[in-house]
């Protein structure tokens, strides 16, 4: 009963995606999409097939008589591509490596939640914007759970949460690849390579192996609602192949730039300032502790890099307060080492999920009511 469901479940989502791709509104968005993606690789701009598109979208957005539609079917496949790479790094070796590196993945997380909430603290006072707020707002890499955990929350304004999460990642995402290939670091490319080590040689079948588990991955995350499950159920999926011996195939880089072209369409329309009583002051706060997060993260990847002997750019995006989707993206284009980044932005996801929340809820509670 449960793989026919399964199936209806693909079809159904199937032909509502291909409805929405003939949308006149959905082509106007893809045309400018791609124009942004184009300008950004001419110019020679980090990962451009990301922040191309959503800064032309973005723009694009707030001319009046312009209707764009970007499906959320379109960035979920992107993140079923994304997961399925980052899951051919977890080899039994990385695994491994990441079992022993729990201690500093919790060590990094509470650090950075704390700091978050520090910061939020001072920024509620000298805005006057409540706390509660502020703070559900400022959590890093948790988007979709705190705008739901606001929605349960009395008295915290939605739309300030939502428009801080998504204008910090927005900030993050553009912040991150400039330092990385910036004289911070100052390199092009690092030496780590994704591979898989087979033990098993039924090459001919893997991509349809690697294909079914995903989606079934995919599936089984949406029924027992596992955070992000289009991103999270194809890691784990993929990642227990990679981990058993298999090989999967490597995306080609064609492929990996329409993802990243299929997420930035996405987030770039996510923001509505229109939306916002304090346009200014909203947007400068969220800035403002997006900024603060990546330069504490950039600290901290000091002190991690030479604890874990791994290279200082694995080290940074391992620690980066941007969402996994978006920092696995980035540590794919410079070949940086994915079972870490990923492990310690997995870790992170979790913790914020199942963590944070009734944290604050007991907080709030205490302290506000």
């Amino acid at each position: 009963m449960v793989l026919p469901h399964f199936g209806v479940s693909i079809y159904l989502e199937g032909a509502a995606l291909i409805k929405s791709l003939r949308n006149h509104s959905f082509i106007t968005a893809f045309l400018i999409a791609l124009v942004g993606g184009l300008v950004f690789s001419f110019l020679s701009i980090p990962v451009p097939w990301l922040l191309g598109p959503m800064s032309a979208i973005l723009i694009a957005n707030r001319f009046k008589g312009i209707t764009l539609y970007w499906p959320r079917a379109l960035r979920d496949t992107a993140l079923i591509l994304i997961g399925y790479s980052i899951g051919l790094s977890f080899t039994r070796s990385s695994v491994e490596n990441m079992a022993e590196n729990l201690p500093a993945m919790l060590f990094m997380t509470v650090i950075l939640v704390a700091s978050a909430a520090l910061i939020s603290k001072v920024i509620s006072l000298v805005s006057g914007v409540d706390y509660p707020t502020v703070l559900t707002g400022s959590i890093p890499g948790g988007l979709s759970q705190m705008i739901v955990f606001a929605e349960e929350m009395k008295g915290i304004d939605i739309t300030t949460v939502t428009f801080l999460q998504v204008s910090r990642l927005l900030m993050i995402v553009f912040v991150v690849p400039f330092i990385i290939f910036g004289p911070v670091f100052n390199i092009s490319l690092t030496n780590t390579e994704v591979s898989g080590s087979a033990q098993f040689d039924f090459e001919p079948l893997m991509p349809v192996v690697f294909l079914i588990v995903s989606i079934l991955g995919v599936l089984i995350g949406k029924k027992f609602r596992l955070p992000t499950p289009f991103l999270l159920g194809p890691i784990l999926g993929t990642g227990f192949l990679t981990y058993a011996g298999f090989t999967g195939p490597t995306l080609p880089s064609s492929v990996m730039d329409s993802s990243q072209l299929m997420i930035g369409g996405y987030i770039g329309m996510l923001l509505k300032p229109e939306k916002l009583e304090r346009k200014s002051l909203t947007i400068s706060l969220a800035l403002f502790s997006g900024f603060l997060l990546v330069m504490e993260s950039l600290l901290l990847s000091f002190f991690l890099s030479d604890a874990l002997n791994i290279n200082i750019v694995t080290s940074f995006l391992s620690l980066a307060p941007g969402g996994m989707d978006q920092m696995g993206i980035i540590a794919h284009e410079v070949n940086a080492d994915l079972s870490i980044v990923s492990g310690f932005q997995l870790f992170r996801l979790f913790f914020i999920y199942f963590a944070v929340p009734p944290i604050l809820r007991w907080y709030f509670k205490r302290n506000i009511n």
